[in-house]
């Protein structure tokens, strides 16, 4: 665990708890914990935030995925057919992500922030209704599509860098499969271990996971994801569209100064 003050590991944690109440909601929970660890340690190799990221966040999202499982209609066969895909593709991801610095990072990490901000901007009824029908026919065609570009393409991403995944996971299959936006978040999730887990599991390899550090915070991140994965159930994710507009506009601000000061 490397030698960071109380303050920094206040905000960490603060951070982890945030951030799986997020991902739980909507998705996008690493677009907060990502850059939080690369502000807070600022000196730590690239890839060891990277791996502590992960193992940070599957303990979250594991914990809104069976949440979400109890209550929302997932096909778990599909899911976990395109989280075994995406499971490989993250392994392949975090295995290039070695060699990544944070110099690179922080820029790659902004164009994705501004992106995802663009598009919740543009589009401000997503995560508040349904934006496909589900008794629509779902060919064999949509379904490999699914398992190879949503599995196997956003698996990649998130092995290698990470932010957004589970936005884009809702968005891809709720494009593919016709689903709508709750059980396209809950099926998200299932998806979304499998990405953390096979990226874990190469970080690890690898001797990148600050272990102690992670454990910390998993403790706060799945408090967030049971929380969170709660709320979208009962509420819907109005609330939180600004509450994600507001924290990836200042994190854009924040990394830009840090990048180029």
């Amino acid at each position: 665990m490397p030698d960071i003050t109380l303050t920094t590991l206040v905000v960490l944690c603060l951070a982890a708890a945030a951030a799986g109440w997020i991902d739980a909601v909507v998705g996008g929970g690493g677009l907060l914990l990502l850059p939080a660890l690369l502000l807070g340690l600022p000196h730590v190799p690239a890839a060891h935030v990277l791996g502590t990221n992960k193992a940070v966040a599957i303990v979250g999202t594991s914990g809104a995925a069976v949440t979400y499982a109890r209550k929302a209609p997932v096909k778990v066969g599909t899911a976990v057919r395109i989280g075994l895909m995406a499971l490989a593709g993250s392994m392949t991801g975090a295995f290039f992500a070695a060699g990544i610095s944070s110099d690179v990072l922080r820029p790659v990490i902004m164009v994705v922030l501004l992106a995802v901000a663009a598009f919740v901007m543009l589009r401000p009824q997503f995560g508040k209704e349904a934006a496909g029908a589900t008794d629509r026919k779902v060919t064999r065609a949509r379904t490999v599509t699914a398992i190879v570009l949503v599995g196997g393409g956003i698996g990649f991403y998130d092995g290698l860098f990470g932010p957004g995944t589970g936005t884009f996971l809702v968005l891809a299959l709720t494009a593919v499969l016709h689903l709508d936006l709750v059980t396209a978040s809950a099926t998200a999730k299932i998806v979304n271990v499998c990405t953390n887990g096979g990226a874990l599991a190469m970080f690890a390899y690898q001797g990148s996971v600050m272990w102690q550090l992670a454990a910390l915070m998993a403790v706060f991140n799945l408090a967030g994801g049971l929380l969170g994965a709660r709320t979208a159930l009962r509420k819907g994710s109005e609330f939180v569209r600004g509450v994600l507009l507001v924290v990836v506009f200042s994190l854009v601000a924040r990394l830009a100064f840090d990048q180029w000061s």
